[in-house]
């Protein structure tokens, strides 16, 4: 019994070393380095054997996981390299392959069973049959060998990825523990004692002697050179800045300014990398100093960069744009101090992982160096936060999408601010840092977005010779800073923590593009359909203009014909763009069918109306029943055509206000054109005399006054109308043809004037409307007389009034003949 326990116990012993072991040795075979990559045979043709054996390799390293992240990123450089010569083979033989599809298609369909075909053609299908298969076999095998390699880099992705969120929430040692506290300081003391040691050691030796006196005019100017620029150049910058920004005006201000300010950043990093260059002359550094001495140009870059956003942020006596406005001198100056800080910071954090990864600091060491510039950190994030919330704030300036982005800015950084810190006193330092340090990049990033942005506006402003307000409601500065931010959606993805390998990964995913039927759209296929189309799109546009402006005016074609012609000649070239455009990025048209298909269904439910207006606008184009400039009236609206469109049609009413009809119901309704053709148009003027008036002399008065207007034809004659006995007038009308419709309201007052002054010239009376009124009970206006009232008019008014009340009186709405009827 006790040597079977034994046995046990030394095969269970044994089981995880000897794993163990074939795990080391599979990572000892995966860290040699490959001597080539990608092999090809004698023919070009690629080894399949070499793929193999190295996709087998990585699945073991991926079943393992021990391997280190430097180890599966060559893996993956591998994976790379083979997945892009695989994806070269499949698109080799597309030629033969489409070239084999067609003969075989030409020679028809395969006899069905019971039929026969001539064997001639039986053997030729055989043979392109057999073709196609040898040409599709290397297209096959290496679309499978490129999904597996897409399989093996997408699991390699995924596992850097969980590496990369452990290391995140992995609970390290907490810095407010003060055991920690004491080896922090020691550590970093050493540090530098150990660099100034080093430094003392190799001054005054033979070595650094003889260096330094190879050199030592130039060094000494140097040195000057670097101090005087570290410490004075930036006032004379700035003060050069003042100078160009008194004199300047307009947008040139904001542009020269600009310029010059850059020197308050590349002014003093010269001086300190003149100082540094000076150090390394001089002999004097140790690997220890000369790590501390390469750094400081950077610190020194990001505090005076994060100095030169803060004036141009939070503005200057110098800059001629403000991005945010504040109450207060001192709130801006808080502001310009708050993000030069957070640059020093930033610096400071450089210099300790250059320093830590050097001296090979302990964790608890690092937790509590880092802990404390992750608190002043947070605590800036918190006054900058507060900062722009007030700001944002300002009854000055108007709500709107800027200020809300501002306002939220403020609350994300006072989250950070208390987040941060709070996660590195816990223990999780690594969560802290990466929550602090890319937040003040991506905040200096948006900083210097905004700055370029009116950079941009100012400049168009300058090039254009426009005014700042119409600069800034230009579209051009708008799409350039659009564009920039653009552009920097990649580095703010790195700078949060995605890798470079990640967003080659992303392009190359994009650069595949999606199938399409039997076609892959890509990137390129869009932007070579996009230049094509505009290409043509443009070409469309200049023959247009050319046919508006030069040849159509000189024929004999009228104005709505020529406006039919250009607009089809519009839609004929966009289609034929668009079908060109198509063609030529490699769409095949055939492979769009179904979704035609498809939008036919949807276009048949869906947007009926919208096509019914579309085939209308076609036919008003092609009949051309109205055109712009005609008078028309339908469906109750009167107006003059102004513009027809694919959709609908505007009209302009004569109250000057624009309706838009759909060109359906200019199809489908009545219409009146009253200019169609021509312009001539009838007039037709009333009149009504006073019974009792000679009714020829009537007819002559109005026919000498038609006859004398210049706009009434003479050819047809106006003509005069005896058109009865009305209710309290003998009715008279002229009715003439006019040479211009349009004029027709015109001509009705001229009329109408001209026979007032004739009528009143002959004592002609035009009757008017009256009145009669009779009383059904007169004995009721006596009895109704207040007495004691010796006003009669006033007596009569109570009669009457009283017997209204009483419904004795009665208004007869009978209308007289103007002659003193009682």
């Amino acid at each position: 019994m006790r040597q079977f326990l034994f046995i046990l116990v030394t095969i269970f012993t044994l089981i995880p070393a000897v794993i163990t072991a074939q795990e080391d040795a599979a990572l000892a075979s995966i860290e040699q380095p490959a001597a080539s990559v990608v092999e090809r045979l004698e023919n070009g043709q690629l080894d399949y054997s070499v793929w193999r054996q190295t996709a087998e390799r990585i699945e073991t390293a991926l079943e393992v996981g021990r391997a280190s992240d430097s180890v599966f990123e060559q893996l993956r450089e591998q994976l790379v390299e083979w997945r892009a010569a695989f994806s070269e083979v499949t698109s080799e033989n597309d030629i033969n392959i489409n070239t084999l599809e067609t003969q075989i298609s030409t020679l028809g369909p395969p006899p069905a069973e019971g039929e026969s075909e001539p064997a001639i053609l039986t053997q030729r299908r055989d043979e392109l049959t057999q073709l196609l298969n040898d040409a599709q076999t290397p297209v096959r095998t290496a679309e499978e060998a490129f999904s597996r390699a897409d399989v093996l880099i997408g699991e390699i992705d995924g596992l850097a990825r969980a590496r990369q969120t452990n290391a995140l929430v992995s609970l390290g040692p907490s810095p407010v523990n003060p055991a920690n506290w004491v080896g922090a300081g020691r550590s970093l003391l050493s540090t530098f004692n150990l660099a100034a040691s080093g430094m003392a050691a190799s001054w005054g030796t033979d070595t650094q002697r003889a260096e330094m006196e190879r050199g030592l005019p130039l060094t000494i100017l140097l040195a000057v050179f670097g101090a005087v620029l570290l410490v004075r150049g930036r006032s004379w910058v700035v003060r050069f800045g003042a100078g160009v920004f008194r004199r300047a005006t307009g947008p040139s201000r904001g542009v020269m300014g600009l310029l010059i300010s850059l020197g308050q950043v590349a002014v003093p990093f010269a001086g300190i990398y003149a100082l540094l260059v000076v150090l390394n002359r001089l002999g004097i550094l140790d690997l220890r100093a000369q790590v501390i001495a390469d750094t400081l140009p950077w610190l020194g870059l990001t505090f005076f960069t994060a100095l030169w956003l803060g004036n141009r942020v939070f503005g200057a006596p110098t800059t001629a744009h403000v991005v945010i406005e504040v109450e207060s001198v001192s709130q801006a100056t808080q502001g310009r101090l708050t993000l030069a800080l957070l640059g020093l910071i930033y610096g400071l954090n450089m210099l300790l992982q250059n320093i830590a990864a050097y001296e090979g600091y302990s964790p608890e060491s690092l937790a509590v160096l880092g802990f404390l510039l992750v608190l002043p950190a947070g605590l800036l994030f918190v006054r900058l936060g507060l900062l722009l919330r007030t700001s944002s704030k300002s009854p000055d300036e108007t709500t709107g999408l800027r200020q809300y982005l501002v306002r939220n800015l403020g609350r994300v950084l006072t989250l950070l601010g208390v987040v941060g810190p709070l996660a590195g006193a816990i223990g999780y330092m690594a969560l802290a840092e990466r929550l602090i340090y890319p937040a003040i990049l991506t905040l200096g990033l948006l900083a210097l977005l905004e700055v370029l942005h009116l950079f941009f506006t100012d400049l168009f402003g300058l090039v254009t010779k426009r005014k700042e307000g119409d600069a800034r409601e230009a579209l051009a500065p708008i799409l350039a800073s659009f564009a920039l931010v653009i552009a920097s959606l990649p580095l703010i993805a790195l700078i949060w923590g995605m890798r470079v390998t990640d967003l080659t990964e992303l392009w190359t995913t994009l650069g595949q593009g999606f199938a399409l039927g039997e076609t892959r759209v890509t990137p390129k296929t869009l932007l070579t359909f996009a230049a094509i189309f505009a290409i043509g799109y443009a070409a469309t546009r200049i023959v247009q203009s050319t046919l508006k402006n030069s040849i159509l005016p000189k024929t004999r074609m009228d104005k709505g014909g020529q406006n039919a012609v250009i607009s089809g000649l519009g839609y004929l070239g966009i289609f034929v763009a668009a079908i060109v455009a198509i063609t030529s990025a490699g769409v095949d048209l055939s492979s769009l069918a179904i979704v035609a298909g498809a939008l036919s269904v949807g276009i048949g439910f869906g947007l009926q109306n919208v096509v019914s207006n579309f085939v209308s606008g076609i036919i008003l184009l092609i009949e051309r029943p109205i055109s712009e400039g005609d008078w028309i009236e339908v469906g109750g609206q009167m107006g003059y055509v102004r513009d027809i469109s694919v959709r609908s049609t505007r009209i302009e009413t004569f109250d000057r206000t624009d309706v838009i009809l759909p060109n359906s119901d200019l199809i489908s309704g009545v219409v009146t054109n009253f200019t169609r053709g021509n312009l001539i148009g009838r007039v037709i003027v009333p009149v009504g005399v006073a019974y009792g008036t000679d009714t020829k002399l009537v007819e002559r008065i109005l026919r000498e006054v038609a006859e004398a207007h210049p706009i009434i034809t003479v050819e047809p004659a106006p003509s005069v109308i005896f058109q009865g006995f009305g209710a309290d007038a003998l009715e008279f009308e002229i009715r003439a043809i006019l040479k211009d419709v349009n004029f027709v309201l015109s001509v009705k007052s001229d009329l109408n004037h001209e026979i007032a002054r004739r009528f009143g010239e002959l004592g002609i009376e035009i009757p008017f409307a009256q009145r009669d009124i009779w009383l059904r009970n007169p004995e009721v206006l006596t009895s109704a007389a207040p007495a004691g009232s010796g006003n009669e008019a006033e007596t009569s008014e109570v009669q009457a009034r009283a017997a209204l009340a009483q419904g004795d009186l009665h208004m007869d709405a009978s209308e007289g003949t103007g002659e003193g009827d009682e």
